[in-house]
């Protein structure tokens, strides 16, 4: 599984508006300016996540876009699904039930079984909220006199 350029900036558009959200609602250059972003990129990442319903959208002069739900109702693993389409190490994955011929004798299946597991409970474990409150803990061990 790699994660593509658009589901890593979809992940920091998200994360740069929990971290703005007091400011209510922002404009797409802002963003684009502070995670150093093409907004030309970022226009096309803005479509994917209203069609999930993450985003509200305000136009006009005081515009911009808000997370629709407080940070710690985001997971990592629903934004990547969102952009990427599937976490899956193998393409036998996406189909429930699996549809693969070779599936009942494939001895290979339960080991990328198990790595999907692991990626998507690993990535479903992570809020939005719990990467921002990483950073703030960061920061504040590097305190020095």
């Amino acid at each position: 599984m790699r994660v593509s350029t658009k589901g890593r900036y979809a992940l920091r558009m998200l994360l740069d508006l929990a971290e703005h959200k007091e400011d209510g609602f922002t404009a797409l250059k802002d963003i684009a300016q502070r995670q150093e972003i093409s907004k030309k990129y970022l226009e096309q990442i803005v479509p994917i996540l209203n069609k999930g319903d993450m985003l509200k959208t305000n136009r006009g002069f005081q515009g911009g876009y808000m997370l629709a739900k407080s940070p710690d109702k985001y997971t990592v693993g629903e934004i990547l699904r969102l952009t990427e389409g599937s976490l899956s190490p193998i393409p036998c994955l996406d189909q429930v039930p699996n549809q693969c011929e070779r599936s009942a004798e494939c001895p290979t299946l339960p080991v990328w079984e198990g790595l999907n597991k692991a990626i998507n409970e690993y990535l479903d474990s992570i809020t939005l909220q719990d990467i921002l409150d990483k950073q703030i803990e960061r920061y504040s061990n590097n305190y020095m006199i």
